[in-house]
């Protein structure tokens, strides 16, 4: 064994393909003193890399995970490990077949080359499968293996001859040391280390490792099966480990890949298999390694009978046999993403955990650069660490999401598919109210959200056509027309929209002026009183957050943010506090419920509850004040993200069934309705062309590619300063627009309605490529319903950003007309915003 060092700058624990990858990557970014310890041995120290089938299959309807799958490629490429072999995605199922055409979405929004082919054109190149059990596949030709192992290991040599690296080997962590909140030691069976940054990297037992430090890394070790059979004779006297597609036969939830002479045969159809990381058993009481368990073959009965009925030839010969049968053990997450950056509960701890070999260089690269310098090229704060909320970081969540997800790695997900399992976890304190009034609940951040309510269902026959009813099934899963008809109503009248998961937090103290004006864009030192919606962003200029900040006295102010981000941005606010102590952050959310109330009648909604004088020359927009309605008192902030008059209502947690109950009240002659989420976060938005984090804003876009920017920059000094200054003095590389769609009808003659995601081309087919290099696609898709239109937002090349552009959406395999009808932050609806000001 080598010799463990006393100190180091950084240790990275685990030696499979993250940990790995990372090494050198903080090597070559500058990091010296690095040390890699693992518990195995080198190459193959016995986690989920040795094991893995190792093909990687680039599209993905994330452009998160597309993104660093496709930067692992080029790194696997450029390392000569990587053998290209083209990937067929089979379906059995017209349901499926409409699956595989959004995927050709994903592949053209981001510049995959695919294409769909017949089942007669599979068996052109695999002719051991049967044609006859298909319908068609998604065929992409830069599918490939890897040799996992073998880059693994040059990436360690490339670290080590930089003088980086330290590589020990065989030996295991007993403990983590946490002083004044940050790490300061790794105890192991070799020695103590001495160092204030370790990365756990160790896949499965990575939450183990994270207790020893009181954080939470929320994954589980699952069971994923893979048997190997041979000799093949079809296979015989082929060169290399691989000459044939891979095939993943997605209607039955498994994979068939060549291995040499064998056969590989995977599956994600089995029950859910769900590990301890405590109960994985050492090396030495591993027959094979630790996470390649014994085979449970009646788990695998049914896929083995499937792929028998795909692969007859191969899979019916009686002298092809099982030399292999593993229940090799992977990593789970609760929402599927990967689990990266450093721990919100220690300074120092990082976490790159629950990463596949297609995504490992990658990340690699993306946690070296956000470890060096907090700013990774890709955006990837899907996969922060951050997002877990405390009841997600539970055994009982994980294992309850997990176990509902595993079915769903080849499953066809909705883009807006809710999570059945665990929910209920956080409920507004009207929550028993909604229930009665018939909601349909959404889950953010585990709140139970009302996205529309059947207590509106009357409206429908109220507006007819104008709610604009989607016919096909697809397009109107997860969606309701009481959406459009809630939204015409409170355009017309005034709706109540509950906002109880908004993530509140204070910033306090003598110097909370001065943490705020750091952090924020806009100009934070107004009078007590002021709302200010602002950018934040980091030091190259790509948005952090998106959120608005209340004043509420000389050193107080409260930042209001959505759920869904909103530990993000808490952490965000809470690393660049002043390091003298002279502000705090503290969390709000439990103790505030928020209501929202907008619409034309919002003034004598809340004028009926109320003597304060709430005029517009009283009360005017983005300003704040404490008021009384009825015998509550609430904080009163007149903003608003749907365009229209009104106001946001704070109330402590137990008031808020109260409240509720006194504005429905008040508004029932002023034709008042609750209005769900799907109002709030779609319709309303999209008709103002408001931007949201996430979709339209990330990391990679800047204020002025998003048509955000103020006619000035304020002289105080802020994080990202410099170069947005430098943006503004420059053309944009891409222009955030708002697209009308012009005719939905399908070639059946169905209407077709965009959910997100799909590619803006020419009107030809042509993609638009802007100055990033980037395909155009759609960030945010919905209905309009004051315009009657389906609206799309996508960032475009600035020669293309023009109001009245004629270009096609790219949908389902055909292209529909759209217009561009904003070309910056201008909504289509009430473009003077006199509605909001009113």
């Amino acid at each position: 064994m080598a010799e463990l060092p006393s100190s180091a700058r950084v240790v990275v624990i685990g030696a499979g393909i993250v940990g790995n990858s990372l090494v050198y990557h903080l090597a070559r970014l500058g990091w010296r003193d690095i040390v890699q310890i693992d518990k195995g041995p080198l190459p193959n120290p016995g986690g989920s890399t040795g094991h893995a089938s190792n093909f990687i299959f680039p599209v993905d309807h994330s452009r998160e995970i597309t993104d660093l799958t496709l930067d692992s490629m080029r790194q696997y490429q450029e390392m000569g490990v990587f053998t290209e072999s083209g990937g067929y995605e089979v379906a059995r199922t017209e349901e499926r077949m409409e699956e595989l055409r959004r995927r050709m979405s994903s592949a053209k929004a981001w510049g995959i080359p695919s294409e769909i082919v017949t089942p007669e054109q599979v068996a052109e190149k695999v002719p051991f499968l049967d044609p006859s059990v298909i319908v068609g596949a998604f065929y992409t030709p830069s599918v490939g293996v890897v040799d996992s192992l073998r880059a693994g290991t040059i990436m360690r040599e490339r670290a080590l001859e930089l003088g980086a690296l330290q590589v020990v080997p065989t030996v295991e962590v007993e403990g983590l040391d946490v002083e004044g909140g940050r790490i300061r030691r790794v105890r192991t069976s070799g020695g103590d280390i001495e160092t204030e940054t370790v990365v756990i990297a160790c896949g499965v037992w990575s939450p183990r490792i994270a207790r020893m430090a009181g954080a939470h890394i929320p994954l589980t070790p699952a069971v994923h099966q893979m048997i190997s059979v041979g000799p093949v004779p079809q296979l015989a006297g082929t060169v290399g480990e691989i000459s044939f597609p891979i095939v993943r036969d997605m209607d039955t939830f498994c994979y068939e890949r060549q291995h040499g002479g064998d056969m590989e045969v995977g599956s994600y159809a089995h029950r859910a298999i769900l590990h301890d990381p405590d109960d994985i058993p050492s090396i030495e009481q591993s027959k094979l390694s630790p996470t390649e368990m014994p085979f449970t073959a009646d788990d695998f009965d049914q896929q083995l009978e499937e792929a028998l009925e795909l692969m007859p030839e191969v899979l019916g010969n009686p002298d092809v046999e099982i030399r292999y049968a593993i229940n090799g053990l992977l990593s789970l997450t609760p929402d599927g993403s990967p689990i990266l950056g450093e721990t919100p509960e220690v300074k120092g701890l990082w976490s790159a955990a629950a990463v596949w070999i297609k995504e490992g260089p990658g990340v690699g690269r993306a946690v070296a650069e956000w470890m060096t310098d907090g700013n990774p090229e890709i955006d990837i704060h899907q996969s922060d660490i951050a997002r877990f909320y405390p009841h997600q970081q539970t055994k009982q969540h994980v294992a309850a999401r997990t176990s509902e997800g595993f079915n769903k790695t080849y499953g066809i997900v909705h883009p807006f598919e809710q999570w059945q399992s665990d929910r209920q976890a956080r409920l507004a304190p009207m929550h028993a109210r909604q229930q009665e009034l018939g909601a349909t609940f959404f889950e953010t951040a585990g709140w139970e959200r009302p996205h529309w309510y059947a207590s509106n269902e009357a409206l429908l026959s109220d507006y007819g056509d104008a709610v604009m009813p989607r016919a096909h099934e697809w397009d109107a899963r997860w969606w309701s027309p009481i959406i459009n008809a809630e939204h015409l109503a409170m355009r017309e009248r005034a709706g109540l929209v509950d906002l109880s998961a908004f993530s509140l937090f204070d910033v306090t103290g003598p110097g909370a002026l001065d943490a705020v004006q750091r952090i924020a864009v806009a100009q934070m030192d107004v009078a007590p009183g002021r709302v200010v919606y602002t950018p934040v962003i980091d030091e190259r200029g790509g948005y952090r957050a998106d959120l608005t900040i209340m004043r509420l006295g000389e050193s107080h102010f409260r930042v209001v943010t959505g759920g869904a981000h909103g530990n993000l941005d808490r952490k965000w606010f809470r690393d660049h506090m002043p390091a003298d102590g002279s502000a705090q952050v503290s969390d709000q959310t439990s103790a505030f419920t928020t209501i929202g109330v907008w619409g034309p009648r919002a003034r004598d909604v809340l004028g009926a509850l109320t003597d304060s004088d709430i005029g517009h020359d009283a009360f005017g927009f983005g300003t704040c004040r404490h008021i009384e309605l009825g015998s509550t008192q609430v904080l009163a902030s007149r903003i608003s993200y749907v365009g229209e008059l009104g106001w946001e209502l704070y109330v402590p947690m137990e008031g808020g069934a109260r409240l509720w109950d006194q504005v429905s009240e008040a508004g029932r002659p002023h034709g008042l309705v609750p209005v769900g989420i799907g109002v709030y976060g779609t319709t309303g938005r999209i008709e103002k062309g408001y931007r949201a984090y996430g979709a339209e804003l990330d990391s990679e876009r800047t204020i002025v590619e998003a048509g955000m920017q103020r006619p000035k920059v304020k002289d105080a000094d802020f994080i990202g300063r410099e170069a947005y200054v430098k943006q503004r003095g420059e053309d944009p590389l891409a222009v955030m627009c708002t697209l009308a769609v012009d005719d939905h009808t399908s070639a059946s003659g169905v209407e077709r309605y965009m959910l997100g995601g799909e590619p803006v081309v020419t009107p030809d087919g042509e993609p638009l490529i802007d100055g990033r290099g980037r395909r155009s696609y759609v960030t945010s898709a919905g209905s309009a319903p004051s315009l009657g239109k389906h609206l799309l937002m996508a960032y475009l090349p600035p020669e293309k950003a023009v109001v009245g552009t004629r270009l096609a959406v790219d949908y389902m395999e055909e292209r529909y007309p759209v217009t561009v009808g904003s070309a910056d932050a201008t909504g289509l609806f009430d473009p003077s915003n006199d509605r909001v000001r009113a």
